[in-house]
């Protein structure tokens, strides 16, 4: 069972959260905080997991609720549950110690999908913020020139590229969806089988190709030739 405490100053998002969580078997929120200050009160009494934390919040707000987080609660694995998608937002809470950020409007599969991953100490970054950084760094970089040779390719032949093989066919048909921008429920609607096998199968190819966040795992997998 992953215990979690939700930290937000909205009582009526709370009180959603709660809601979707309390419909999965292996998911229990086990407390409530409305400011950062709380929270940390709260941890000190209240042993959870995973905590589920807005950045905009009264008295100390995610940022500055963050260091107290890693000195005092080490072993608490921290997923930002935010509507700020700003790079700069995502990159100093991953900064401060967050292993996962994930915005409040993304559908309740990924938010479900997102806890288990960080519970299990993997980080994660939800679809859309990965998507629009991967749209960010391919306006950054320009194409190759004509002609020019694959990295690591003698002779002009494309190299063979590493994990290609790894992955099973249907593994690549979930991570061509992922990149379409589909969610873990459009996937399983569209491959006909549940969420719980798409998460599955999300999570082994995060594995197999030691990618860090959606949108190094779209890159690396454009890069190799896995997706169109």
């Amino acid at each position: 069972m992953i215990q979690i405490l939700l930290a937000d100053d909205h009582a009526i998002l709370r009180d959603g959260i709660r809601a979707l969580l309390s419909r999965e078997a292996d998911l229990c929120v086990v407390g409530e905080a409305g400011t950062g200050r709380q929270l940390l009160e709260l941890l000190a009494t209240t042993p959870a997991d995973v905590v589920l934390m807005d950045i905009n919040m009264p008295v100390l707000d995610g940022f500055a609720t963050m260091p107290f987080l890693r000195e005092q609660f080490p072993q608490v694995r921290v997923l930002v549950l935010s509507m700020l998608d700003h790079e700069n937002y995502v990159h100093r809470m991953f900064e401060a110690g967050a292993l996962g950020y994930v915005l409040k409007n993304a559908d309740s599969a990924e938010i479900t999908h997102a806890i288990r991953t960080v519970a299990a100490g993997q980080p994660f970054l939800c679809t859309e913020i990965g998507l629009g950084l991967l749209s960010r760094v391919m306006e950054r970089t320009p194409p190759p020139a004509a002609g020019a040779r694959p990295a690591g390719s003698p002779g002009g032949s494309p190299a063979s590229p590493a994990g290609r093989a790894d992955l099973s066919g249907r593994e690549r048909e979930v991570l061509q969806l992922i990149a379409e921008g589909y969610t873990n429920a459009e996937i399983s609607e569209k491959l006909f089988t549940s969420k719980r096998t798409i998460e599955t199968h999300r999570q082994n190819i995060i594995e197999k190709t030691q990618a860090k966040n959606t949108a190094a795992l779209i890159r690396l997998a454009m890069a190799e030739g896995l997706i169109a």
